[in-house]
């Protein structure tokens, strides 16, 4: 039996008794049935693409670089009296490390494909190699503690590769910090200043990682990572309180760290300073209880803690993991128009059935209209180009509620 290794299950609060499920995350971890780092011999999968001629003007040790404004995005616009918002979804990776398995070169491609753009977190200690686990002072733990592995020289390569291709595609670079301490002793009880600590390292494992590695043959980020980080997602969805006065304080645009949301729009916390974008309550099919949309908590949902469940279930489970995003996409396309967002890994936990549930439900949803599929800094551009007035009666629209008389009433007395 496969466990899945320094993770936490937690209650489900007040807001999500009704999921009857877990609101941890996992990550990549040993033990837990995940992908094993890249070799040493550099290999992505394959499909990470050359960026010889990306050429911008260095920054420090010149890991980073500025080569002006990123490529694909689109220009948000206001919404126009009486006009039917589009129907945001947001794709979003945890950890997004290079692993020699071929998933993030798959969902790069697949997003290539269908005109969509993702948000990726990284976890700054993939820039770091095992070697120099040392220069890693996490808070409240030991130096060169991590409750995830660090990566070899060859999958550090893969993951700085792999990062550059997808910033070039249009794909936001957010962060999922450096050690995933999740449960009693994890993230839920650091401070505004331990936040500040962490962030402050995975900032310089990411800027620095030329000094870190001494690697002369990759090229360098194409972009300016203090620039370019405006969000995150926490270990485990756990710590938001503390994090937050930091992450304002640092002029961060928005959070995904809630640990269970309903299918509304979304609206600002830390004094109107922070969107606050959950993961959220969606049907389960079969179930009278919703779950979280994130691969993990519908796994624990149908394997509990094992990563390899019973394989003659994994079609089963396949099925019902992509009905359950497709409900969730539909409840809200169908209402409210709330932007769904759904949550991922890297595994191939149960056989990999959540990373394919991924793929045919963004196939399915991609086509229709109105539909964005949009990392959150560009959520974040839309909405802050709309009038106020039609935020609040956007956020007036219960959990599949659809205007009453229609989008055109509805907002059409919108400024």
């Amino acid at each position: 039996m496969s466990r899945i290794s320094r993770r936490t299950v937690l209650s489900a609060t007040a807001a999500t008794a009704a999921l009857g499920a877990v609101t941890a995350c996992g990550s990549q971890g040993s033990g837990s049935g995940s992908s094993k780092p890249a070799s040493d011999s550099g290999s992505s999968g394959g499909a990470a693409s050359p960026t010889d001629s990306v050429k911008g003007k260095p920054i420090g040790d010149g890991s980073t670089s500025d080569t002006g404004a990123q490529p694909n995005q689109p220009k948000p616009e206001k919404l126009k009296p009486g006009e039917r918002p589009p129907q945001f979804v947001v794709f979003s990776w945890d950890g997004a490390g290079g692993t020699n398995d071929g998933q993030f070169p798959r969902f790069l491609k697949l997003a290539e494909q269908y005109k969509a753009t993702m948000t990726f977190f990284l976890s700054g200690i993939y820039t770091l190699p095992k070697t120099k686990s040392h220069l890693y002072a996490p808070p409240q733990h030991p130096v060169g503690a991590s409750d995830i592995p660090f990566l070899s020289e060859g999958a550090v390569k893969s993951t700085i590769k792999l990062i550059t291709q997808a910033w070039l595609a249009g794909h936001e670079i957010g962060t999922h910090f450096n050690g995933h301490f999740c449960g009693p002793n994890g993230v839920g009880k650091w401070s505004p200043d331990d936040w500040q600590s962490e962030i402050d390292q995975a900032i310089a494992f990411v800027t620095q990682w030329k000094t870190n590695t001494g690697f002369t043959d990759v090229d360098p980020f194409p972009f300016d990572y203090r620039k370019e980080l405006i969000g995150g997602r926490t270990p485990c969805l756990e710590g938001q309180k503390g994090l937050l006065p930091t992450a304002a304080k640092l002029g961060w645009k928005y959070d995904a760290s809630s640990p269970g949301g309903l299918q509304m729009w979304p609206q600002k916390v830390q004094d109107g300073k922070i969107w606050d974008f959950p993961l959220q309550s969606i049907p389960f099919p079969g179930h009278s209880f919703q779950v979280l949309s994130m691969d993990y908590n519908i796994l624990y949902n149908q394997s509990r803690d094992n990563t390899k469940g019973d394989p003659a279930k994994y079609n089963d489970w396949r099925t019902q993991a992509t009905q359950s995003y497709l409900a969730g996409f539909d409840r809200a396309y169908n209402s409210n128009r709330a932007p769904f967002f759904v949550g991922n890994h890297f595994e191939q936990w149960n056989g990999g059935i959540y990373m394919d549930a991924v793929e045919e439900t963004l196939k399915t949803i991609a086509g229709k209209p109105e539909v964005r599929l949009v990392s959150f800094r560009q959520l974040v551009e839309w909405l802050e180009v709309q009038d106020e007035s039609t935020l609040r009666k956007l956020r007036s629209l219960g959990v599949g509620k659809a205007p009453t008389g229609g989008w055109d009433t509805f907002l059409g007395t919108a400024g």
